[in-house]
């Protein structure tokens, strides 16, 4: 939202103290603060960052529709609303591309979507913590907990340093003990910037759930923010609600081609080598 934070880093201990203020989520079972039976906290990370690494090379070769909506609330009335509907697909190339299909005028009057804010909702509500980005961040089991049917790992993650421009994920997350898979979030993205009064960029903390839709990999599938966001000129009471659905997957064909037309399967151009090009389809 049209706001500019003050970058900061929170260190572990006033980080802990803040997530005990986090609210208990509907179909959660009570936290259980006990070490892991059986295997390492570290073993865990270990384990769900290869699966994420894995699972981010995955989602990029799948279409989706992500229907995203953010409002201001006067009380309970809204007063003003964002709506912006699009699809990832694929170009003739193979190239990722974004259709918008859905952009009506926005009427919100309180605030403002910066890039930033479009770069967050594409790229960290579905948030992904791989092997290559542990480095990057202090994460401190919590315990284990019930996610509906699930039995979860329970982590918290908070960035070890703010670097340069860098945007990070900052809360807690949910890795369940069967497939070693993140399967919800909570939490925000930092930092906030806060350059001067009138310039400032504030962002709400969320929660993403995903659903294993593919029978491998859980895939993010919905994300709600409702919060307050405090500036200098007053509070904004905002909600955030970002769909992502019709997940498709997207694999490649050989085709051969001669003067321009492609050529039945097995048949090679008369006088000269195959010219194989790669194709996308959807499987």
């Amino acid at each position: 939202m049209k706001f500019s934070l003050r970058s900061h880093l929170v260190l572990p201990a006033a980080f802990l103290a803040a997530l005990c203020a986090i609210p208990a989520l509907a179909q959660e079972g009570t936290l259980d603060k006990s070490e892991p039976k059986g295997i390492t906290s570290d073993e865990i990370i270990q384990r769900f960052a290869t699966k994420e690494k894995a699972f981010k090379e995955a989602r990029e070769q799948y279409t989706y529709r992500q229907d995203v909506k953010v409002q201001t609330l006067d009380g309970d009335t809204v007063d003003g609303e964002y709506r912006l509907v699009f699809d990832i697909t694929f170009d003739d190339q193979g190239h990722k591309i974004k259709n918008v299909v859905f952009a009506p005028q926005s009427s919100l009057t309180r605030i403002g979507m910066t890039q930033e804010d479009m770069d967050d909702i594409e790229n960290r509500l579905p948030f992904v913590l791989t092997s290559d980005e542990i480095p990057e961040y202090n994460i401190l089991y919590a315990g284990t907990q019930q996610e509906d049917e699930l039995h979860c790992y329970v982590f918290d993650v908070a960035p070890k340093q703010i670097v340069g421009k860098k945007r990070y994920f900052q809360g807690r997350i949910w890795v369940d003990d069967h497939d070693f898979q993140i399967v919800k979030t909570y939490g925000k993205t930092v930092p906030d910037i806060r350059k001067k009064k009138d310039n400032e960029n504030l962002f709400p903390s969320f929660t993403t759930w995903r659903q294993q839709i593919d029978g491998q990999y859980w895939f993010p599938t919905y994300t709600k923010a409702d919060d307050e966001l405090h500036f200098s000129a007053g509070d904004v009471h905002i909600r955030e609600i970002v769909k992502y659905t019709n997940y498709k997957r997207f694999g490649s064909r050989t085709r051969i081609t001669y003067e321009g037309k492609e050529l039945p399967p097995g048949e090679k151009p008369p006088g000269q080598p195959p010219q194989p090009q790669a194709q996308q389809k959807p499987q």
